[in-house]
């Protein structure tokens, strides 16, 4: 499926989420802390949501952020080969560092992202979000900076987990390339309710 595709079909999900909520698009704009012009690019799939969006938005919507994204053919087994797999910004900013989504499938609690961070890519962005989540450095060195622990600094094979919902981001050390694999475990469809935080 090309880009243009699958944009219109994240667009038609978030659209039908929404409805499904009975939220106007204002509402859920509120909501999640996303302009509702770019909100209705996304809706028309004229833009993709970022990772940030992302989250943003299935926070305000109540549901896992792999429903907001269309549903691969079912199958008990996935494959991603090297090149496959969505590219997800961190954030809307043309120097964003890019995200590859390996595993963010409706009504899956598990996400697996890879992430290639190259100087002057912006990853400082802060998150939170509910689940547990982990992060293995496969090379360079990154800084992990989690919100009341302070930093944490990781080398080529190192391992930091800590809860989702503490405010955490990273930042790349020395200005040299690095590449992490984020995995993040949110709670299962059923026990999340939709958020009422403006």
């Amino acid at each position: 499926m090309d880009e243009a595709a699958l944009n219109a079909r994240v667009g038609a999900t978030v659209r039908a989420l929404r409805e499904k909520s009975g939220f106007s698009m204002r509402e859920l704009a509120r909501r999640s802390g996303v302009s509702q012009p770019f909100l209705s690019q996304i809706e028309r799939g004229v833009s993709a949501p970022s990772m940030v969006t992302t989250y943003r938005l299935a926070e305000a919507l109540g549901v896992l952020p792999g429903a907001l994204l269309p549903a691969p053919a079912a199958a008990q087994v996935t494959v991603v080969r090297a090149g496959e797999g969505r590219d997800i910004p961190v954030a809307n900013r043309p120097d964003a560092a890019v995200g590859r989504a390996l595993l963010m499938q409706p009504g899956s609690p598990l996400e697996i992202i890879e992430y290639r961070i190259e100087p002057g890519g912006h990853i400082a962005e802060w998150f939170e979000m509910p689940g547990d989540l982990g992060v293995y450095l496969i090379e360079g060195r990154l800084d992990v900076e989690v919100d009341g622990y302070g930093v944490v600094r990781l080398a080529a094979g190192d391992f930091v987990a800590h809860p989702a919902s503490i405010p955490h981001r990273w930042h790349l050390v020395d200005d040299e390339p690095a590449r992490a694999l984020l995995a993040i475990a949110h709670a299962p469809e059923g026990a999340r309710h939709p958020s009422g935080h403006s």
